[in-house]
């Protein structure tokens, strides 16, 4: 299936996914693995792109391990957070505690999500019916008497052109097939921005506390081994006021609640170390049509708050993996009311989450964003602190979500012991 011709070419397959990111990567190894020939269109040369979702949750890790994978995946290296505690003001508070969840896996893991889904791509590509191409591009999709029949394709050596017997649109919050498609997409505000920016971590640095909330400001800090790397909340649209106060304002603000010499913060030279996150929580009020069915942030763009984007993408795509199959497998169209069976599969844990996140957002993110007085523990924190056994309840809700998906289709497909290379 590859592709260098310089003029426009064609190819067919029976499902082309569009999207490289976690809910793609994941529904194209499901779906190699079942043997259902896939094609998998990246965008990018690499998955080397800084500042997306690092956190691999317990759910997630679960489905590691029914796939057989978990044990090798460990092995890279990685960073595990047992508990996520918060610093508010001058008093830390544990806010979940993972160590009683019903997994094998009683931690996030802290993870790049480019080595994620390099540990996928060379997973999937050990199957004969796996294909992934890089620096494809989606252009448009083909409709054939109202049905999505494939995509058009901008390849380094020319035009493509894919049929397809059912697309899958899995290219994130800007999704050009949801747009292509004429998907209705419900905007659910969010009153946040983020800037995303690196720190090198030193030994003696405090200990990651993960949310640091303090008068007016709120900042989110990940391990990553030999570097923090940084969250600071703004206000929506806040991103030019904040240049205005200047670089060394913000350096000192961001000095101030990491704890950290101010100093360090001079490696923040200018403005291109800081990246602008544009924050929005959507979704889509149908994510399917006939011969396309659209997941993970492409379905549903998510708040960065808790992490779980990456997490509810991977849960869609097992979903999807678990009802779609014996169709693929078949001959035929795959049926519409499949389509429907897979996002409603989805639809109740997406809206949950969303509303818990939009309740974070306007109950705490935007009080103390507000705020100009001292900030102290809200009588949740206080209740968690006070009984621990509290501390349950959000690991489970961080942890495994409101219907984790546990894989049903089987390895029907033995993969060859080494790598195959293809795209």
């Amino acid at each position: 299936m590859d592709q260098t011709a310089s003029t426009t070419a064609a190819l067919a397959t029976r499902c082309c996914i569009v999207g490289g990111g976690p809910a793609g990567m994941m529904l194209g190894f499901l779906l190699a693995r079942a043997g259902v020939d896939t094609v998998v269109l990246e965008k990018h040369a690499d998955f080397l792109r800084d500042f997306r979702g690092d956190t691999i949750h317990p759910s997630t890790l679960e489905i590691m391990y029914e796939l057989g994978l978990l044990e090798d995946f460990l092995r890279r290296p990685h960073n595990e957070l047992k508990q996520i505690e918060a610093q508010i003001g001058t008093e830390r508070v544990v806010v979940a505690d993972f160590s009683h969840l019903p997994t094998r896996c009683k931690f996030i893991a802290l993870m790049p999500q480019w080595d994620f889904l390099d540990f996928l791509a060379e997973r999937a590509g050990r199957y004969p019916s796996f294909h992934l191409k890089m620096q494809n591009e989606v252009t448009d999709l083909i409709e054939e008497e109202g049905r999505i029949a494939g995509v058009r394709v901008s390849t380094p050596g020319g035009l493509l052109q894919i049929s397809a017997d059912l697309v899958i649109g899995a290219d994130g919050r800007h999704s050009t097939v949801r747009q292509r498609a004429g998907l209705e997409v419900i905007d659910l505000g969010a009153p946040i921005d983020v800037l995303w920016m690196r720190i090198a971590k030193h030994p003696g640095d405090p200990p990651q506390t993960l949310g640091r909330i303090d008068t007016g400001r709120i900042l989110v800090m990940i391990d990553r081994g030999d570097y923090w790397q940084c969250a600071f909340v703004i206000h929506k649209g806040g991103f030019e006021e904040v240049q205005r106060r200047g670089l060394p304002a913000l350096r000192d603000e961001i000095a101030r609640l990491a704890g950290i010499e101010r100093g360090r913060l001079e490696e923040l030279h200018d403005w291109s170390d800081i990246k602008l996150l544009t924050v929005a929580v959507d979704r889509l009020r149908r994510w399917h049509r006939p011969g396309l069915l659209c997941i993970g942030d492409a379905a549903h763009a998510m708040s960065p708050i808790g992490g779980v984007g990456i997490n509810l993408a991977i849960q869609d795509a097992v979903a999807a993996a678990n009802v779609l199959v014996p169709e693929l497998r078949a001959d035929g169209d795959v049926s519409s009311a499949q389509l429907a069976r897979a996002q409603r599969r989805r639809e109740l844990p997406t809206r949950l989450t969303q509303r818990m996140q939009l309740l974070i957002q306007d109950r705490v993110m935007r009080r103390v964003l507000a705020s100009t007085g001292p900030i102290a523990p809200p009588l949740p924190m206080r209740l968690l602190r006070r009984w621990p056994f509290l501390r349950r309840i959000p690991a489970r809700l961080l942890g495994l979500g409101f219907r984790p998906e546990h894989v049903r289709t089987p390895e029907l497909v033995a993969a060859p012991s080494r790598q195959r290379a293809d795209g």
